[in-house]
């Protein structure tokens, strides 16, 4: 009896260690769950130290220089293209900007435009606020990209000015997008339209009226080659321009005289692309700015030498 009666305590004693054990795991799975509740976090602050007027000065100088870098581009390529600076190696500024920069003429030329709206704006006057931060002339609000101001380039200077007051009042005082700005000038293009009388191959004289993007071309002739609501694409004899309808003025001449302008505008810009010396571009700027529908002898002999040399 007292043998089996000990087996049974010993019996039963294994269990309920066995039982505990099994009941362990969980009620330390409760208990740490008690803990992280209670438990607590402890986050260090860093301390963000505040800019040194050196560095407030060197953040602002470089955010000029983002902002302006269309401005400086465009700037750049006018003079490359004015100066003919790529005449060593390249015979047309289009793949000249092709080949080093990678994008075409009229990238260029968005730029080049882009650029002249960007100088006129700084000297007549825009919008002046308190923050400096938004603006990258002093307290001067100013385009911060090219295709902000790519819709103002057809406009007056005065317009120009108009349509980017009120694109920066409606973008609450800020640098408006270019979304903004195209919706500002075609209210007032429709305001002031005016129908578009001119014809393809129409010779037509350039009036610059202090654009810069015509500087240079004043009195110089152009071949209408694609006529648009408000402007005209022209033909000239250094290349392809877009010109607004107040600075064309007809020559008003017979279907004949414009095929023989046709044909010298052809020759001359064969010439002018071929990259010869300087002086022959003066000479070929000469032809540009004829008012008359023909060439006189000499200019034609001259003319033709040129063509006989890059034939060679």
């Amino acid at each position: 009896m007292d043998k089996s009666t000990r087996k049974s305590k010993k019996s039963t004693s294994a269990a309920s260690d066995d039982s505990k054990t099994l009941l362990n795991p969980a009620n330390e799975d409760i208990s740490q769950q008690e803990n992280s509740a209670l438990a607590t976090i402890n986050v260090t602050a860093v301390e963000v130290p505040e800019l040194t007027e050196e560095e407030q000065r060197d953040r602002l100088h470089l955010e000029r220089r983002v902002e302006r870098a269309f401005f400086e581009a465009g700037k750049a390529l006018t003079e490359l293209r004015d100066r003919r600076l790529y005449r060593s190696t390249h015979k047309t500024f289009e793949d000249y900007c092709r080949d080093r920069f990678g994008h075409s003429r009229q990238q260029s030329n968005y730029l080049i435009a882009a650029a002249g709206v960007y100088e006129n704006l700084t000297t007549i006057g825009c919008q002046i606020v308190a923050d400096e931060n938004l603006t990258t002339n002093g307290s001067q609000i100013l385009p911060t990209s090219e295709r902000q101001v790519r819709p103002m380039t057809k406009l007056e200077p005065q317009e120009q000015q108009e349509v980017w007051l009120r694109a920066v009042e409606l973008a609450g005082g800020k640098v408006p997008t270019g979304r903004i700005v195209k919706d500002v000038v075609q209210r007032i293009m429709e305001r002031t339209k005016v129908p578009n009388t001119y014809q393809v191959g129409e010779i037509c004289q350039i009036l610059a009226k202090d654009n810069p993007e015509l500087r240079g071309k004043g009195g110089c002739w152009a071949i209408v080659s694609v006529v648009n609501d408000f402007s005209c694409s022209v033909r000239m004899w250094d290349g392809e321009y877009a010109v607004g309808l107040q600075h064309l003025k007809s020559y008003d001449y017979l279907p004949a005289e414009c095929k023989q302008m046709q044909i010298i505008s052809d020759r001359v810009n064969r010439v002018y692309s071929s990259g010869l010396e300087e002086s022959v571009q003066k000479f070929l700027e000469s032809l540009g700015k004829l008012k008359r529908a023909y060439l006189t002898g000499l200019e034609e002999k001259v003319l033709s030498v040129l063509e006989s040399e890059i034939r060679v």
